[in-house]
């Protein structure tokens, strides 16, 4: 049963492209747990061995764990793992989070990795280091917080992304927007985006993109508000071009106080030179 629950999933992830969310609309049974760090770290402890599913390619690949207190520090197995975790990212290793499945046992539970080897590695896999794994409530070793990224992925992991978008306040709703074009994640963007752009084509030339300033007010000033101008300030790293600094303005918003925040995409794209005015 387990076996057939796999090949299921990961077939539908390859053709869909998409979540697990979507996959149980389409009548596949199975439950994707969104389990808090505390949990996992007793369900994976130190050198547990499990599979990782990436959402997207649906290719997976076999990981232990060796360290790790606020995250899991993982590392594949052996040489061919390392292999196929390499080409989920394009054959180059990268920081940029994606959104996973840890499969262990018969408990499937929703998590973000990054690809980057770094600090020790013991096992011998051709992996240089080890790479970490978050669940919902881990941290950095530099916070008491939730990497938002590792949260976006993990939130898109357990297929409750769009509920959460949904409900984002106009703040969030813009970190989340510049978080997502860091991690190079059209799902993310396009779903605060009022309008439709070809998200991977675009995402193509960022190398990387910082929200270094946005002053914030209450949010019990905008319950009515259904339009709303943010004052930020963004670094951006493009191909090319190299670093360029934005400050202006993010255009949101919404058909009534019930419904969700929506960015003005091509204003702020077009201000921001990356695409031509129309």
């Amino acid at each position: 049963m387990k076996t057939l629950k796999l090949i299921l999933l990961t077939a539908f992830l390859l053709t869909m492209g998409s979540s697990s969310a979507i996959a149980s609309e389409e009548g596949i049974g199975w439950q994707v747990d969104m389990l808090p760090w505390k949990q996992v770290n007793r369900i994976l402890p130190k050198y547990s061995k499990f599979t990782v599913l990436d959402v997207e390619t649906g290719k997976k690949f076999k990981v232990q764990r060796r360290a790790g207190s606020h995250h899991a520090d993982v590392q594949p197995l052996n040489a061919h793992e390392t292999k196929i975790m390499k080409s989920i990212y394009g054959g180059k290793w990268s920081w940029k989070r994606r959104a996973i499945i840890v499969i262990h046992g018969d408990q499937w539970i929703a998590a973000s990795m990054h690809g980057m080897p770094h600090g020790g590695g013991a096992l011998k896999n051709n992996f240089p280091g080890h790479f970490c794994i978050h669940f919902y409530g881990s941290t950095t070793h530099r916070t008491n917080f939730m990497d938002l990224s590792h949260k976006l992925m993990i939130l898109k992991a357990a297929g409750k992304l769009e509920g959460y978008l949904y409900g984002a306040n106009p703040y969030d709703a813009v970190t989340a927007f510049i978080a997502g074009m860091k991690q190079q994640d059209p799902k993310i963007v396009q779903l605060l985006s009022l309008q439709t752009i070809n998200w991977k084509k675009l995402m193509h030339n960022i190398d990387n993109v910082r929200l270094s300033s946005m002053p914030v007010l209450p949010a019990e000033d905008l319950t009515e508000e259904l339009s709303l101008e943010i004052p930020v300030e963004v670094d951006w790293v493009i191909k090319g071009s190299g670093k360029q600094h934005f400050r202006g303005s993010i255009k949101l918003v919404r058909f009534s106080p019930a419904d969700s925040w929506k960015i003005d995409s091509s204003r702020f794209l077009e201000e921001n030179k990356l695409i031509e005015n129309r």
